[in-house]
């Protein structure tokens, strides 16, 4: 390896720099203090735990992302976090057990085995929020709400949400009672969003005219709000369960629109998180990005591996991601101290860096000068007294 080699990062692994680490903390700040006002509580999961606690419940689709280890004391294997929604639920289910309601947040970096230049690499810093113990409408609609509150604090004008429910296509292939191959193929087809493989596979495996119909409409069903009106027409005799979802998506786009100025889109063959998701599912995108910048959904009984099934509803964003949509706060600059050992000195730097201002000190020797380090005053001594001065051009070059 030669010297220039050492400084290489493995493929999706990137460091933060100034500027952007200090967007980013500003943001991180912004929105937990957002979700503080909401009633969410913080929480601080481990960056690795025991894989057959990190991979159970809303876990078992990580397990290719899960870069492994060996626990030296006890030879178990553990896992480096690469999605913290399962490590809260076991939170909730697990450590705090309280009764009613729970509402948590967190923000932390996760660790991913294959990098994915849409998901922030192999190294995302997660920032997100879940809502367990309530299975009712309004939980979904405060989780996307709230969701769509943190792209606004992130800088994001203009906001795209695409909306869609797993329980429609659940039901739809329980009615249909295909094979796990059957369904496997099915499944494929919808999510490579294929109407001629579709059509092959709803004619090779659905003997029920009513049925192979429904489930050729949800390849078709995606589009603005007239598409719910479309779904209940080319679903008319379904099972109950997808008439339920339709009333949910419904009272959702209600919802949203009563409280933010988005675009809606309705996909119903939208499959994302099939392991897992088991009620309605959203995305909120951003002109300018050509992937989700949050995404969620309702996920119920994933404290049942844990010992406690719970409701529970949530998103997740990437924290590196949201910092590029915010715009770079306007800077303060700083102030210059000379390199003095004066009592007098020290106290005027104390006195102002209580106040919170930015001083850098310079060291005996230094060649750079307060315009190197961002400094717009200086400290001088005037009338016995240590003052903050502007630097003009000339001094600052001095």
């Amino acid at each position: 390896m030669t010297i220039a080699d050492r400084w290489l990062l493995p493929d999706g692994m990137d460091e933060v720099l100034p500027p952007q680490a200090s967007r980013m903390e500003e943001l991180r700040r912004a929105l937990l203090d957002l979700y503080h006002c909401w009633g969410y509580d913080q929480v601080m999961p481990p960056p690795v735990e025991f894989l057959d606690s990190l991979l159970t419940g809303t876990g078992t689709d990580l397990d290719l992302q899960t870069f492994k280890l060996t626990d030296q004391l006890t030879g178990r294997m553990m896992g480096a976090s690469a999605d913290v929604t399962p490590q809260v639920a076991r939170i909730d289910a697990h450590s705090l057990k309280r009764h009613g309601p729970v509402r948590l947040c967190y923000c932390t970096n996760v660790l991913r085995a294959k990098s994915d230049q849409h998901q922030g690499g192999r190294s995302p810093v997660q920032v997100g929020a879940e809502l367990f113990g309530h299975a009712g409408l309004e939980a979904d609609s405060e989780i996307i709400h709230l969701a769509l509150a943190s792209l606004r604090a992130a800088g994001a004008q203009e906001l795209h949400l695409a909306l869609g429910h797993i329980g429609i296509y659940r039901s739809l292939v329980e009615a249909a009672a295909l094979s796990d191959e059957q369904e496997s193929a099915l499944f494929e087809a919808l999510a490579l969003k294929s109407p001629n493989q579709l059509a092959q596979q709803v004619q090779a495996s659905v003997s029920d005219p009513a049925l192979a119909d429904m489930l050729l409409a949800l390849g078709e069903l995606h589009g603005g709000a007239d598409i719910l009106r479309q779904a209940r027409e080319r679903f008319a005799g379904a099972p109950e369960p997808v008439m339920a979802a339709l009333d949910q998506l419904d009272a959702l786009y209600e919802s949203v629109l009563a409280r933010f100025d988005v675009s809606l889109y309705f996909d119903l063959a939208e499959l994302r998180g099939y392991q897992y998701h088991t009620g309605m599912m959203f995305a909120a995108y951003v002109p300018g990005y050509g992937h989700a910048l949050a995404k969620g959904g309702r996920y119920d009984d994933t404290g049942r591996a844990f010992g406690r099934a719970r409701p529970a509803t949530g998103f997740s964003m990437d924290l590196k991601q949201l910092a590029s949509l915010a715009k770079a706060s306007p800077s303060r600059g700083g102030i210059w101290s000379p390199a003095k050992q004066d009592e007098s000195l020290n106290a005027a730097v104390v006195a102002l860096r209580k106040q919170g201002e930015r001083v850098i000190q310079a060291l005996p020797g230094q060649r750079t000068g307060p315009a190197e380090h961002d400094c717009d005053r200086c400290l001088e001594l005037i009338d016995g007294r240590w003052q903050p001065t502007t630097l003009t051009q000339e001094t600052s070059a001095s």
